[in-house]
């Protein structure tokens, strides 16, 4: 394990950013406008008339350019993951694979691969909001000195769907419903739903979906998975399975579902924003890279069949290997250019990395291409200047929409002998790519395997592996989830699924739909052709391969530091400055990020007459875009703050998402006006997260560990707070 970084000095970030700004703007200075031939512009806010009241001309060869161009930025939208967020950064080795695998940026230690990631949401469109409950794609494009490389995954380890037949039929039924196009960015609808209830295979990615890891704190803190199984491939030919796992060093946090709707009103752009001002803050988000090797003859030794999407390996059963370290380290200069155009694939693998034959996998590996093509305008998306590798490229392939490089030479073909047989074929001998010679001798059949019909055991497994408050959280998903359903068959249909999943989770959810749970339809499936054998569609209840997973759960993740939280601080005139000013700067020397909040913007008055810049107003903050709340004293800010409701309200709120808040003694007054006000006297509330106390150096303390623990869902109970 590395030894961590201390954290980045912000004023020398800050004193780049002013520096590049300068450079920018005297570069700038120098430039002329010009039309894309290149031509110098003297005037681009008029068009070419006929007289000043006249008539615009056609000549205007100007105006017609740039009127152009703009009717034709926009390109089709992604069908999933259209809404996303990307960032470069870097790739270092940490412990070389040469053991499972060739490819050079697993095995070479002292070698930095650049990479470009892009996070995203899968069902909405690119303009809806940040915090839908949904799945979270985590692609990264690794350009290495072997190719590109794509690890294409999710935020999630598993899938809805075991073949990618079934994916256009997924797609079809999350989206808005064709009808009326409502709603946008959902699950919560009737088609959604009559699929999934249809789909026994979905079972365990539904748990997933209802439980917290679908709504994240921050891109930051999530985990990404690979969610296949690929093969590793090395030197000698051998091969080996493998799951790959990134590992976020800030630990794996979410929000509360309620939080999560307010955050979309107050900001939907949330987790992009998270993202790229932490890179602009110097605060780099940082994963580890883990993987699960299993070698190739212990591929049935396992309870569930290592090609299914729909399981996942637990971590008791194959260790995580942590082997290497991703950081992102700079934004992009345009999102269009880099994170609107970069096109990932499955399919872009180096030596050393093969694929399986995992049938969602395999659908995939069609599917990227023929998407790029329509989407970025024809067979050359390769040379736009994000998806470019870094090594040369020689091959016939030429011509097509918006050909970049200019190729040389009479011959466009091979073999030839007018180009002296160039581009030769690399051969084993030099690290070209060769396909895993796996043994294959099998009938075509439109077939699954016995081994993928077990769908619930790793469904129970996961939520059996929950917290307390984590299970709860799936029952309320599940109840708000199906309670948008309008179709009470599809209701019902859905509560004999996750009656296969957990009685008890499936009776919670029951009742607060008002239904009692029925015995499931066996099979489910109702499309399964007339002449089929039924007994190839049924599944088989397996026990779960272990009673709990503690990696399922987020509620042993990282909790030790605060570094990149944003901390509210609550003041008005009259405000003591002291200790403001030492809880601010043992925030910040902990890596957090502090924002003033006051009745009003410009500046307040501390009690030494100190003025105090403001961050934010009360009419436009907000406590759901915050970690934590801080009240410091003085006798006018606590007067001012006691009698402002809106203050008053984003305590509350903060309480009602189990949130750390402190307070110096003499604020008491302000807490007092709260709806969990009435704890203090016992001192009830200290033990869950609200601390106040004289000694403002202790209260820093106490108040920093309180924050690193995320959130006290003890308060679960008590989470109807009127706010």
């Amino acid at each position: 394990m590395p030894i961590k970084k201390k954290s980045p000095d912000t004023s020398k970030v800050e004193n780049t950013k002013t520096q590049d700004l300068a450079r920018d703007i005297e570069s700038s200075q120098n430039e002329n406008l010009n039309t894309n031939q290149g031509v110098k512009i003297n005037d681009d806010q008029n068009s070419l008339k006929a007289g000043n009241r006249g008539g615009t001309l056609m000549e205007d060869f100007i105006l017609r350019e740039k009127i152009t161009h703009f009717d034709h930025e926009r390109i089709p939208e992604r069908v999933v993951h259209a809404r996303g967020a990307g960032a470069h950064g870097t790739f270092q080795l940490y412990k070389s694979l040469a053991k499972y695998t060739k490819a050079n940026f697993l095995t070479d230690t002292s070698m930095e691969t650049p990479v470009f990631v892009r996070f995203s949401t899968v069902a909405g469109s690119r303009g809806s909001t940040d915090l839908a409950r949904d799945v979270r794609g985590f692609a990264v494009k690794f350009y290495t000195q072997e190719g590109n490389f794509d690890l294409v995954g999710n935020n999630m380890p598993v899938f809805f769907i075991q073949d990618a037949i079934k994916f256009p039929d997924l797609i079809h039924a999350v989206k808005p419903e064709p009808h009326n196009e409502i709603p946008q960015a959902a699950s919560a609808h009737d088609t959604f739903w009559d699929f999934i209830s249809l789909m026994p295979e979905s079972a365990h990615m539904i748990m997933w979906v209802m439980s917290d890891r679908a709504i994240p704190r921050s891109l930051r803190m999530m985990e990404g998975f690979g969610v296949h199984t690929f093969r590793l491939i090395n030197k000698k030919g051998e091969s080996h399975f493998v799951k790959f796992h990134w590992k976020p060093l800030l630990g794996v946090h979410s929000v509360a579902w309620d939080e999560a709707q307010n955050i979309s009103g107050k900001d939907p752009d949330f987790h992009r924003r998270d993202l790229w001002e932490a890179i602009e803050n110097g605060a780099f988000p940082e994963w580890e890279l883990g993987v699960q090797i299993i070698p190739e003859a212990d591929e049935h030794k396992y309870p569930f069949d290592l090609l299914d999407p729909t399981k996942l390996i637990p971590e008791e059963m194959v260790p995580v290997q942590r082997v290497g370290k991703l950081t992102l380290n700079r934004n992009p200069d345009n999102f269009f250019a880099e994170t609107e155009q970069v096109a990932f694939h499955i399919g872009n693998v180096v030596p050393g990395i093969d694929f399986t034959n995992d049938p969602l996998l395999q659908g995939r590996l069609f599917s990227y291409t023929d998407t790029q093509l329509i989407r970025l305008g024809g067979p050359n998306f390769h040379e736009i200047p994000i998806n470019r590798p870094v090594v040369p490229v020689h091959n016939n392939q030429r011509d097509g929409f918006m050909r970049q490089q200019i190729n040389s030479g009479r011959t466009s073909y091979h073999p030839n002998s007018l180009g002296g047989g160039c581009p030769f074929q690399a051969g084993m001998m030099k690290g070209g790519f060769t396909s895993y010679a796996e043994k294959i001798d099998a009938s075509k059949v439109r077939e699954r395997s016995e081994s993928f019909r077990d769908h619930f055991s790793q469904a129970t497994l996961f939520y059996n592996s929950q917290s307390q408050p984590e299970k709860n959280h799936i029952v309320n998903a599940l109840s708000f989830e199906l309670g948008k359903v309008q179709t009470v068959a599809i209701r019902q249909r859905m509560l004999g699924i996750l009656s296969l999943i957990d009685k008890d989770l499936a009776g919670q959810v029951g009742f607060k739909l008002g239904l009692a749970v029925p015995k499931p339809e066996r099979p489910i499936n109702k499309s399964i052709p007339a002449d089929a054998p039924v007994e190839q569609y049924e599944s088989k209840i397996v026990k779960p391969p272990l009673d709990k997973s503690a990696a399922l759960s987020m509620a042993g993740t990282v909790k030790d530091t605060i570094k990149t939280r944003t901390i509210a601080v609550l003041a008005a005139d009259g405000v003591n400055d002291v200790t403001l000013y030492t809880m601010k700067k043992a925030l910040l020397n902990e890596g957090a990020m502090v924002h003033i909040i006051a009745p009003h913007l410009g500046n307040i008055t501390g009690a030494t007459k100190e003025q105090i810049p403001v961050d934010q107003s009360l009419l436009t903050a907000a406590s759901v875009l915050y970690d934590a709340v801080y009240v410091p004293g003085g006798k006018g800010s606590v007067a001012s703050l006691q009698n402002d409701a809106d203050a008053i309200h984003f305590l509350n709120e903060a309480y009602k998402h189990c949130k750390a808040i402190a307070a110096d003694a003499d604020a008491g007054a302000v807490l007092e006006k709260t709806y969990f006000g009435k704890n203090l006297a016992d001192k009830k509330a200290m033990t869950d997260g609200v601390l106040m106390m004289s000694d403002i150096k202790k209260l820093s303390r106490e108040f920093i560990s309180a924050i690193a623990s995320h959130r006290f869902w003890e308060r679960e109970a008590e989470r109807k707070v009127p706010a």
